[in-house]
């Protein structure tokens, strides 16, 4: 954990600012994972596209291997020899995560039928569960559907993750933890999410799948 963050600060400087709130935001993550929890993350426009990068980060293959082994590969290939053994040599481990910007039937029909702004607080409460991470990105902070799918996550039992710009914002008060880059127009507050959340994902990957 230590030398991925020591190198995000060597490679952006200007985010030794947000060093210890990255690292408490990992730290949420890794015991999440560690107990069988999942994530779910959400965010609008660029947000939205970010928020799909992570999830592909984490239910595949990022830096490292991520092969199937011991009794999952027994297990697949005692149901069927042949497509056990294609699956036991192309699966990858995942750190289950789920993005909340898609699902477009759900959608739409909740924003049709009901009030659109609740379109990620509805999926919190389907999939959200004590022990879960929300993570909302909102360059301000203040986008009114992170801000109540982050209200429901609190109210749930999850614990939630702001990753936002430099200036104050609602999300923080009910962030857990909520990472503020030095930044406060919106292209450039995403161009520093990312290196942020790539740290995050490989910090967890060499955790969960190092061994191998």
């Amino acid at each position: 954990m230590e030398e991925q963050l020591n190198l995000l600060v060597e490679r952006y400087p200007q985010l030794l600012v947000c060093r210890e709130d990255i690292k408490k935001a990992y730290q949420l993550l890794e015991t999440a994972y560690s107990n069988g929890r999942k994530l779910l993350v959400c965010g609008n426009g660029g947000s939205a596209s970010d928020s799909e990068h992570i999830v592909g980060e984490l239910m595949k293959e990022f830096k490292l291997k991520r092969k199937v082994y011991g009794d999952q590969a027994a297990a697949l290939k005692a149901v069927d020899p042949e497509l056990g053994q294609v699956l036991a040599d192309n699966l990858q481990g995942a750190l289950p995560a789920i993005c909340l910007t898609g699902h477009s039937s759900l959608t739409t029909a909740f924003m049709n039928d009901a009030n659109a702004d609740l379109i990620f607080a509805q999926q919190v409460n389907g999939y959200g569960k004590p022990g879960d991470i929300f993570l909302g990105i909102s360059t301000s902070g203040n986008s009114k559907n992170v801000l109540y799918a982050a209200v429901n996550a609190k109210a749930k039992g999850l614990k939630v993750i702001g990753l936002t710009g430099a200036k104050e914002n609602r999300l923080m008060k009910f962030a857990d933890v909520c990472i503020r880059v030095p930044e406060t127009e919106t292209y450039k507050i995403q161009e520093y999410h990312l290196p942020v959340y790539h740290c995050l994902c490989m910090m967890l990957e060499n955790k969960f799948f190092g061994s191998n």
